[in-house]
């Protein structure tokens, strides 16, 4: 089946964004890809997390404005999940999400000096990630262009 997942992701997340912001959560991320057939992952976050009785309650609201708006003309599985402890973060609006958290970077050139780096997310801004290093405390500015990968990292007590 020839589909644009990007375009499909960008409809779902217009639609549902608004109402998913007026229950309280937090739209994260919206997903559309082929696994086991089709799969549409709305990723929501909330203070303190999202537990499993939000994603149903979000599923409830949406899944039949879904329906009546036919964006997927065809069948497919609506998951509603939360970012998770580690999550991946793979586009600027994801660390701009996760502002004031704690990353752990790996780098495709050095920054600093380094090709890892741990740190708080201070800031997001034109493609330049500001990421305050936890071991050092200074501040490097990275290029979302010059990250390998990221993800949440859980905080330690």
């Amino acid at each position: 089946m020839n589909v644009d997942s990007a375009e499909v992701s960008r409809k779902v997340k217009e639609l549902v964004g608004p109402i998913v912001e007026s229950m309280g959560y937090r739209l994260f991320d919206v997903e559309f890809k082929p696994e086991r057939g089709w799969v549409l992952r709305v990723i929501i976050d909330k203070q303190g997390g999202v537990t499993i009785k939000d994603c149903e309650e979000v599923s409830k609201r949406i899944s039949g404005l879904l329906d009546v708006e036919d964006i997927i003309p065809f069948s497919y599985m609506l998951e509603i999940s939360s970012p998770g402890l580690t999550r991946e973060l793979e586009k600027p609006e994801h660390y701009e999400f996760f502002k004031g958290r704690l990353v752990r970077l790996v780098l495709r050139e050095p920054v600093g000096g380094k090709r890892e780096v741990t740190g708080y997310v201070e800031d997001v801004r034109e493609g330049i990630i500001s990421l305050r290093d936890r071991e050092e405390g200074e501040v490097l500015h990275i290029p979302f262009s010059a990250i390998a990968r990221g993800r949440l990292e859980p905080e330690r007590w």
